[in-house]
C-alpha cells in the first residue's frame, strides 16, 4: 500500500472529498488507491464480487459533477441496484448473465452525489440470509477474524469498508441486512425510515415495504449526508417518508438534549442472547446515561411466536414474488439447479402461501406496528442488541440434505431483533461501540420513531465523540 492509499484509508468520504475540493487530489487518485486496497485485500477477505475498474478510472477522469463525495470510490451492493452496462447476480446462477440496460434511480442520485463506483459487492443469495456466503461467489470473510462471517447480507459492503477498501458503500436492509453486518464488522449502518430513500424506476417497494436501501460507513457524518444525496421520492412512489426538517447532515453535532432512551436485552422472540451482546447494551445505555439522557429498562409486550411467523410468511412471499418478477423480465423460468438448495427450498415456500395469508400477515404486523408506535410516543430512543450472538463462524448457516430450511431456523435464533423495524417501517441503526475479549466488534442498536433520523443522527454523533471508533481496524 502506498503512502498515499494508507493516508486515504484513514479518512472518512467526508474528508477525501474535501481534499479534493482544495486541489490536493485528483478524484483518479482517489480511485487507483481504492482499487490498490482492494486487489491488496480482497484475496483475503472476497467482499468485492465484480470488479468495475476501468469504467471507474474513465468517470473519474471527468468531467464529474460537483456533488458532496466528488471523487470518492465507492462500492454497491450486487443486489437490487441496477448499473447500466455491468451485471447484477444477486449471487445467484439464475441471474449471473442479466445485465441491465439502465441505472436505477438510487445510482443516478450516487453519480449525481459525485461517487465513482468501483465494483459490487458480496451478498448471499437474493439477500435472503443474515451472512455473506454465496456458492456463486464463494464465503466473504470478516477482516477481524477471516474464520468468521461478516453478517449479512450487505456483507461484502461491510466488509469493505471494515477492511478501508473504501470509505462507505452501498446496502439495503429488508430484515436488518445493512444493521447485521454493520454489527458484525464493527462499523456504523443506518436503516431510513420506510420510503425515505428510493427504488424505482423497476420497483414501488420491496417484499411489501420491508426494504430499503441506504450505506455501510465509517462515520455518522458521511451516513447523513449521503441520505442528503439519494433521500426523497422518486416519480411514482407509492409512498415517502416524512420529509426532515433540516439537512440529515446539520444534525450531525446538534445537541441531542436531553432524551429518553428505553432499553432492553431480551428478544421478543425468546430466542437466547449472548452474554456478549447483553454487555454491549448495558455498556452503551451507560455511556447514553453519563451523557445526561434518562435511562429506562422498558420494552411493549409484543407476541413474539405471532410476530415471527407473520414475519416469515411476509418475507418468503415477498422474495417469491422477486424472483417471479425477475423471471418475467429476463425470459427465464425459475428451476432448481439454478438456484442453491435454501434458496429454492424458500421460494417454494414463499409460493405455497396464500394471498389470504400474506394479507392477514401484512395486518398482523401493522398491529404490532401501532403497538410498538405507542410505545415510542413515551421515548425518544429504544436500544437492544442489535444480534443474539457475536460474529459467527462461517458456514453456521449451513443447510442439510435432509433439512433445506434449516438456515432459516439458524437465522431467527442469531438476528431475531433487526426485523421489528422493517415492517414497522423506524429508522434504526447498528452503532459500533463494543468489542469482545476475542477483538470481535458488536453493535448496538438504536431505534428511533417514524420519520426521526434527525434523532438518531445526533445521537450517533455524540456517542461517535464519546467513545470514536474509526481508529479501530482490523
Amino acid at each position: 500500500m502506498t503512502k498515499l492509499s494508507d493516508e486515504l484509508a484513514s479518512m472518512d468520504a467526508t474528508d477525501q472529498a474535501a481534499r479534493v475540493r482544495r486541489g490536493e487530489v485528483r478524484p483518479v487518485e482517489l480511485v487507483e488507491a481504492a482499487i490498490g486496497r482492494i486487489e491488496a485485500a480482497n484475496p483475503r477477505i472476497n467482499a468485492v464480487v465484480t470488479k468495475m475498474y476501468d469504467r471507474a478510472r474513465a468517470a473519474a477522469e471527468g468531467p464529474l459533477p460537483d456533488g458532496p463525495f466528488r471523487g470518492v470510490p465507492f462500492l454497491l451492493k450486487d443486489l437490487t441496484a441496477l448499473y447500466a452496462g455491468v451485471p447484477m447476480t444477486g449471487a445467484s446462477a439464475f441471474l449471473k448473465d442479466f445485465v441491465p440496460d439502465h441505472d436505477s434511480e438510487l445510482v443516478v442520485r450516487y453519480k449525481r452525489a459525485g461517487l465513482v463506483v468501483v465494483g459490487k459487492t458480496s451478498t448471499p443469495e437474493w439477500g435472503i440470509l443474515p451472512t455473506s456466503e454465496p456458492a456463486l461467489f464463494g464465503p466473504c470473510r470478516n477482516p477481524w477474524d477471516v474464520g468468521r462471517a461478516t453478517g449479512g447480507s450487505s456483507g461484502g459492503s461491510a466488509a469493505a469498508v471494515a477492511a478501508r477498501m473504501v470509505p462507505m458503500a452501498h446496502g439495503n436492509d429488508g430484515g436488518g441486512s445493512i444493521r447485521i453486518p454493520a454489527s458484525c464488522c464493527g462499523v456504523f449502518g443506518l436503516k431510513p425510515t420506510r420510503g425515505r430513500t428510493p427504488l424505482g424506476p423497476d420497483l414501488g417497494d420491496v417484499m411489501g415495504g420491508l426494504a430499503i436501501d441506504h450505506a455501510l460507513t465509517i462515520s455518522v457524518r458521511d451516513s447523513a449526508a449521503l441520505l442528503d444525496a439519494t433521500a426523497g421520492p422518486d416519480l411514482g412512489d407509492p409512498y415517502w417518508a416524512p420529509p426532515p426538517a433540516r439537512p440529515f447532515l446539520q444534525e450531525v453535532g446538534a445537541s441531542p438534549g436531553r432524551l429518553r432512551v428505553a432499553f432492553s436485552t431480551a428478544a421478543v422472540t425468546g430466542a437466547p442472547v449472548h452474554e456478549d451482546c447483553v454487555r454491549a447494551v448495558r455498556d452503551a445505555v451507560d455511556l447514553c446515561a453519563s451523557l445526561g439522557h434518562e435511562v429506562t429498562e422498558a420494552a411493549p409486550p409484543l407476541p413474539g411466536d405471532l410476530l415471527a411467523r407473520a414475519f416469515v410468511t411476509q418475507f418468503t412471499a415477498g422474495v417469491a414474488s422477486l424472483i417471479d418478477g425477475t423471471a418475467l423480465v429476463t425470459g427465464r423460468a425459475p428451476s432448481p439447479e439454478l438456484f442453491e438448495p435454501f434458496t429454492w427450498a424458500f421460494y417454494e415456500l414463499g409460493r405455497r402461501h396464500s394471498a389470504s395469508q400474506y394479507l392477514t400477515s401484512v395486518m398482523m404486523l401493522q398491529q404490532i406496528a401501532r403497538q410498538v408506535a405507542r410505545f415510542m410516543a413515551d421515548y425518544d430512543v429504544w436500544v437492544t442488541p442489535v444480534l443474539c450472538e457475536p460474529p459467527l463462524p462461517l458456514g453456521s448457516f449451513a443447510p442439510t440434505e435432509d433439512n433445506p430450511l434449516l438456515p432459516l431456523f439458524r437465522a431467527g435464533l442469531f438476528a431475531a431483533f433487526t426485523p421489528l423495524c422493517n415492517f414497522t417501517g423506524q429508522p434504526a441503526m447498528s452503532v459500533p461501540l463494543y468489542w469482545t475479549d476475542e477483538g470481535l466488534p458488536v453493535g448496538t442498536h438504536f431505534i428511533g420513531r417514524f420519520g426521526d433520523e434527525a434523532t438518531l443522527f445526533r445521537l450517533a454523533a455524540q456517542l461517535e465523540a464519546a467513545r470514536p471508533w474509526a481508529g479501530r481496524r482490523p
